[in-house]
């Protein structure tokens, strides 16, 4: 828990100092950010691709807690897919809302008694992510 308490005050300054870059030098400041985000992107890949390519950890068996997880199963690929579950489905249902949200708005600036239709037209497409939250419970619930 303690290097998530740490990197909080790094990833709060390094927002601030975005923003700043941002409100100063426009173009230069999307091309650094652009630059970074593509660093942080292949970092990630490389820490995940040597946390799968690690064999299972062993543990010493003589104390309790390590009986008890050594009894559970390992459902690490369950979790992994139910994230997926998740962000695909609520990526999904961002584009799917955004579409039909501004096609909502533009229906509703001609003929505001459009409102509960377009209502409901944008509530089927944020289903999708509620769709999604399902299956990751379900995934979770076999694992």
């Amino acid at each position: 828990m303690s290097p998530w308490i740490l990197a909080v005050p790094a990833l709060v300054g390094g927002w601030l100092a975005t923003l700043g870059l941002l409100r100063r030098r426009g173009a230069t400041a999307r091309r650094i950010a652009a630059v970074l985000a593509m660093v942080v992107l292949v970092a990630g890949a490389g820490a995940l691709a040597t946390a799968l390519a690690a064999g299972p950890a062993h543990a010493d068996r003589s104390t309790p807690a390590t009986v008890a997880l050594a009894a559970a199963p390992a459902n690490g690929m369950a979790l992994l897919a139910a994230a997926i579950a998740v962000v695909g489905s609520s990526i999904g249902a961002a584009i799917a809302v955004a579409y039909t949200g501004a096609a909502a708005l533009a229906a509703m600036s001609e003929r505001p008694e459009m409102f509960g239709r377009a209502m409901v037209i944008v509530g089927l497409a944020e289903g999708i992510a509620i769709y999604g939250l399902i299956v990751a419970i379900i995934l979770i619930g076999r694992a």
